[in-house]
């Protein structure tokens, strides 16, 4: 697969400047965190088979055979006057980090050609214009918006008109300039790990669905900096691990939300979650969204990714074969591995705990359960498949994988 040079004329000059000082991150992770249960499942508007997949149906490709080619064209370059800058997708602002992830990927064939740092992560007002909607309507969720109204992704989008909308982080803490994140999944291989202080000794802390810490912190931590889920995930995740503890998602003034765009749903509650009303229509109809973010929970907040990130990600990394099977319509990467992903295209180092490895027959499924449950897999998912991507990743250096 190539990563195309961004070449048209349009943005070649805005291209350059952000070429010189780029640091941004690649990456992949493994989540058995999507609730498992048939009476949570249909739940969704659209309702995920919960029929088991035979192995010889699964994928082993890491990069899969279909490249998304990513230019800077006319409909996302933008023309900010009011700062005097051009913008192209709105990329992560580049860190000078001299032990970048993303030289390591330069600097190897094979991984240079699977990574794109080009294209935005993020959606914002900024990306929404008329070619952005003629080209995302052709697309299924969470890859575009086949489907869905106009009005309600317009009115959503355009709410996203601030920049910290637009990039992931504010600020870099550490000295030497290098934003060091933990993703954190809710794999049974947690438990007893004692890895608590060395996850929350990261800059940033990326945590997913039903993320229990308390009464765990010493194998997971505490800390947490985005919380990243689809709102089906939320509130099953609410549901099913009431029971360990897991009643309230994080909560605090430093925490960011990072939707992930599954559903018209994610797009209403992110739209209500901003304007500080209840939901106004659809499945969530008349729920109020500062029961789960808080009352002060500003615009500034929240985060989505773009659609064009969720099909990159798809087609580069995690291209299964599921999508060629009955079940294909039901596929696509799992929370976990969509935020591991976000966090490898946004970070500098990173460290993926609570993932799918090997002997992941050894652990339970999730690490605050009090008697051991098997991995089950899931026609939505093909975790296989992200667990050769992990170790891959893992054994040529492009991030750490805490395995046992």
């Amino acid at each position: 697969m190539g990563l195309p040079l961004r070449g048209r004329r349009g943005c070649l000059l805005a291209l350059l400047a952000l070429a010189l000082s780029s640091v941004l991150f690649f990456g992949h992770f493994y989540g058995p965190e999507e609730p498992r249960r048939s009476r949570l499942l249909q739940q969704e508007t659209l309702q995920l088979a919960q029929a088991e997949l035979p192995r010889d149906v699964r994928s082993h490709d890491l990069t899969g055979d279909s490249i998304m080619k990513r230019r800077c064209s006319k409909g996302s370059q933008i023309n900010d006057s009011s700062k005097g800058e051009s913008l192209c997708h709105s990329r992560e602002k580049s860190s000078l980090c001299p032990w970048s992830l993303k030289s390591k990927v330069k600097s190897d064939p094979t991984l240079g050609r699977q990574f794109d740092f080009d294209g935005p992560v993020l959606m914002w007002s900024h990306h929404f214009t008329a070619e952005a909607w003629d080209r995302l309507k052709e697309r299924r969720v969470p890859y575009g918006w086949h489907g869905l109204p106009y009005a309600v992704i317009a009115s959503t989008v355009q709410l996203l008109n601030d920049s910290a909308n637009s990039r992931l982080f504010n600020k870099t803490t550490s000295p030497d300039g290098c934003i060091r994140c933990a993703v954190v999944g809710n794999g049974g291989i947690l438990n007893g790990s004692h890895q608590g202080k060395e996850i929350d000794a990261h800059d940033f802390v990326f945590r997913l669905n039903g993320a229990v810490t308390k009464g765990f912190e010493e194998d997971v931590g505490t800390k947490t900096s985005f919380y990243g889920f689809t709102v089906n995930t939320m509130k099953n995740s609410l549901i099913a691990y009431a029971e360990y503890g897991f009643t309230q998602i994080p909560k605090s003034k430093d925490i960011q939300y990072i939707f992930i765009p599954s559903d018209v749903r994610d797009y209403l509650m992110l739209k209500s979650a901003i304007l500080g009303i209840p939901v106004p229509e659809g499945y969530d109809k008349g729920d109020k969204p500062q029961k789960y973010f808080g009352l002060d929970a500003s615009a500034g907040k929240f985060k989505l990714l773009h659609p064009e990130f969720m099909y990159y990600l798809t087609e580069r990394f995690l291209k299964s074969e599921i999508i060629n099977t009955q079940y294909g319509h039901l596929y696509m990467p799992s929370t976990g591995a969509i935020m591991l992903l976000t966090a490898l295209h946004t970070c500098d180092q990173v460290s993926a705990y609570g993932f799918i490895t090997d002997n992941y027959k050894t652990f339970s499924d999730h690490y605050y359960e009090h008697q051991k449950k098997p991995l089950v897999f899931y026609a939505n998912h093909d975790m296989l498949l992200e667990a050769e991507l992990w170790k891959s990743l893992h054994q040529v250096g492009i991030m750490k994988l805490y395995q046992r």
